[in-house]
């Protein structure tokens, strides 16, 4: 079968793939579209270390072909959207509805895939969404509509749980406040359109671009600055929330110097794994906070069920992420674009 492999020298589009049969508590999907996120890009360049080969992708939506022992909640022609959280439901962390914690689910790369010569090949992020079939743990998988649109749908497990669900799970953000996000990527036009479903009242988009001034718009920003230097003049106390979402220390800083009494700075853009940004300490004493945020502080099986249903009912927008589709055959197209910030999500497609 076909799928996206980094081998820690190039990226190639490779045919000689298999699969293992899904075991107990498995599932196993055929992946019909796959969003390209900068995280896939970011093992490429090494900003994210992890083993080769690896078939990439971690953001995807397909059709349950078969299922292991013990799996209840899907079947056979469920369509699904993936999560890359294959947390084990019995720790401390997920019994407190805290998954995203859970040991079991951060740092533990399998082998489910092997090619030609019996060469084991790693998944990563416990899903490589960009191959034609992948087996994930049945946490990983969540039932949804059949009505929604696979490519849209796909869309879900990354770029949405982690923008929306920083606003909503981490941040909290209220009716009525005001809200700075850099950035506005995949993930920053989720949390642009989190800020709205919050019903913040000030939403203000950055980005050096000015061509994604109608896009950011359309997600929820009710202003668009190409530099953070104007956003006192909107907002002269500062931001209640500030969201990085490009990965630059620079821009953390700023993040967190924008930020008004009680203020708080999440932080979603992911720097080299070295990387060390700086503030003034005095600046922080007025309760502000300055908050990692791991995949959206999201609970799956939860979170893209509620995703899913805003969508249908006109709140959430998916479609007019997807800026393009691509064959998998074009991945090496697809990844140009996103690099030169020219779509806000690629789907690749099987």
């Amino acid at each position: 079968m076909r799928g996206v492999l980094f081998d820690g020298k190039r990226v190639e589009v490779v045919d000689d793939l298999e699969v293992r049969k899904p075991g107990p508590g498995e599932v196993l999907v055929a992946i019909s579209a796959a969003g390209l996120c900068h995280s896939d890009l970011s093992v490429v360049d090494g900003t994210i270390p992890f083993p080769v080969p690896v078939v990439l992708g971690h953001e995807g939506a397909g059709v349950v072909e078969a299922v292991g022992v013990g799996v209840t909640h899907v079947v056979p022609g469920d369509h699904v959207a993936l999560s890359t959280l294959a947390n084990c439901g019995t720790c401390a962390e997920c019994d407190r509805g805290r998954p995203t914690m859970c040991r079991q689910a951060i740092g533990r790369p399998g082998q489910p895939f092997t090619r030609a010569g019996g060469q084991s090949v790693y998944q990563f992020a416990s899903n490589s969404a960009f191959a034609e079939r992948t087996v994930v743990k049945a946490v990983q998988a969540v039932r949804i509509p059949k009505d929604i649109p696979m490519p849209s749908a796909a869309l879900i497990g990354c770029g949405v749980l982690t923008g929306v669900g920083a606003v909503l799970n981490r941040a909290r953000v209220d009716r009525g406040d005001s809200v700075v996000v850099i950035g506005t990527g995949g993930i920053g036009l989720n949390v642009l359109q989190g800020a709205r479903i919050a019903g913040a009242s000030t939403i203000v988009a950055v980005d050096a671009n000015p061509g994604k001034e109608a896009v950011a718009r359309q997600f929820g920003a009710t202003h668009f600055l190409t530099s953070t230097e104007g956003v006192r003049e909107i907002l002269p106390s500062g931001a209640d929330h500030a969201f990085e979402c490009v990965g630059r220390v620079e821009l953390i800083r700023q993040a967190v110097d924008l930020l008004d009494r009680h203020g708080q700075a999440v932080l979603l853009g992911v720097p080299a794994a070295t990387a060390e940004a700086t503030f003034l300490v005095s600046s922080m004493y007025l309760d502000k906070s300055i908050l990692g945020c791991r995949y959206g502080s999201s609970r799956p099986q939860r979170d893209i069920a509620l995703y899913a249903q805003l969508y249908r009912e006109g709140r959430l927008l998916l479609d007019e992420l997807v800026t393009e589709t691509y064959p998998v055959e074009d991945f090496e197209k697809a990844a140009e674009d996103a690099e030169a910030g020219r779509v806000a999500r690629g789907v690749l497609t099987f």
